[in-house]
């Protein structure tokens, strides 16, 4: 506008450079800070490695779970857990999953849980079968693919039962061609989609399937 800050307004000018650096940034279309895209495993291409808890863990992380949830500080992710878990999940919007993963943990104000904080002694190693795959999951593949992990669309870009990217199925731990890929793999790399980052990666079924 011309006009020039002199010292005894320097703080009010400043304030109001900030706040015009922010309605830029909030503006339609404006381009997001790099580190609003670094919380972001899918805008960097990396796979999340991110600790989550759910059900029969148990250990310190836990414990401090449970005090953010102001219920008993067992350190047993039980049902009474569970239920808090979800309950705030839905409080907030969230996809209420009863797992806390980063968007829950986020959302809490914890820190990343330290992998020796925790101890997962109920989980499987082996890859999830279908029947594995929360009902949200299942919703969206049918609204992707009819449910069919040698789906293709017409262009050939999005592949499988999720309609995966090859990059973001890569990226995210599955190998190869994901509609070449056995469906229980497509699943274990949707879980970990969903688990980090809710439907975004599924932003049209995501939104009809909850």
């Amino acid at each position: 506008m011309g006009s020039k800050c002199v010292s005894g307004r320097a703080r009010i000018c400043a304030a109001l450079a900030a706040s015009a650096l922010v309605a830029v940034l909030a503006a339609p279309g404006a381009i997001a800070p790099p580190a609003a895209l670094a919380d972001d495993p899918s805008a960097t291409g990396a796979a999340t490695t991110e600790v989550t808890l759910r059900k029969g863990d148990r250990g310190p992380a836990v414990r401090t779970l449970q005090r953010r949830l102001r219920i008993s500080a067992d350190g047993v992710f039980g049902s009474q857990t569970s239920r808090a878990v979800r309950g705030y999940q839905r409080r907030k919007g969230l996809i209420a999953d009863g797992i806390v993963g980063p968007m829950t943990r986020r959302a809490m104000g914890l820190r990343r849980f330290a992998r020796d904080s925790v101890r997962h002694p109920s989980r499987r190693r082996s890859s999830p079968s279908p029947t594995d795959v929360p009902t949200i999951l299942k919703r969206i593949a049918d609204c992707e693919s009819g449910g069919d992990p040698t789906a293709v669309s017409r262009d050939g870009r999005y592949r499988g039962k999720y309609q995966f990217l090859r990059a973001t199925y890569q990226a995210n731990g599955g190998s190869g061609d994901p509609a070449k890929a056995p469906e229980a793999a497509q699943d274990r790399v949707a879980l970990r989609l969903y688990r980090a980052q809710g439907t975004k990666p599924w932003p049209v079924c995501g939104r009809s399937a909850r």
